[in-house]
């Protein structure tokens, strides 16, 4: 005859396996113990108090798949790329900006001495007008 401890038990072993499946059926799939008690129908303190041994396997058992269900880790592969990906446009983005405060100073300082040059026609300047071909 099996008691209501034997079926919380056989609750909670079933869903540790749905829950390392990827086959969450009550709850978010998360791999947490909350979640555990969600996908077992069960209380958190009883994973917590009354079934230790189960929650210490489920966090066993978790960690030996990095705390990524099978079916979801495609999924966290391609976050993993994308975070990369991003990261690498961030630098590229800074390298960039870098590039067009240089630009923009090298104008500056074209600008300043072309008004330079523009005030003060008779005075000789490092700037020279380049010829222009008539088509």
């Amino acid at each position: 005859m099996a008691t209501d401890q034997d079926d919380e038990r056989d609750a909670i072993t079933a869903a540790i396996q749905r829950l390392l499946d990827g086959r969450p059926t009550r709850s978010t799939g998360a791999l947490t113990t909350l979640q555990l008690a969600a996908e077992a129908g069960v209380k958190r303190w009883v994973l917590t108090h009354k079934h230790v041994d189960l929650k210490e396997e489920f966090t066993r058992r978790k960690s030996e798949v990095n705390g990524i269900p099978p079916a979801f880790q495609h999924l966290h592969a391609r976050a993993v790329d994308a975070e990369a990906i991003a990261r690498a446009l961030r630098e590229d983005n800074a390298r960039l900006r870098e590039r067009v405060a240089v630009y923009a100073q090298v104008i500056h300082e074209l600008r300043t001495e072309l008004d330079r040059r523009t005030d003060n026609r008779g005075q000789r300047s490092l700037v020279r007008t380049l010829p222009t071909s008539a088509p």
